[in-house]
């Protein structure tokens, strides 16, 4: 199930690295210092690929 507008905004940074599920293989990475950062984890040539989208605001 896709995150919402409201998941999105709340997420609190916790001591290590979250990651929330937007489906797919894209999630939304949380990061301690409070960023947060789109990423796709695919699959290319039988080898797994994460790409960067860009920040959440």
């Amino acid at each position: 199930m896709p995150l919402t507008a409201l998941e999105r905004k709340t997420a609190k940074p916790g001591e290590t690295n979250q990651k929330l599920s937007d489906g797919g293989g894209l999630y939304l990475l949380v990061k301690p210092n409070g960023g947060k950062y789109w990423r796709l984890k695919y699959r290319f040539g039988g080898k797994e690929k994460l790409l960067a989208i860009g920040a959440n605001r």
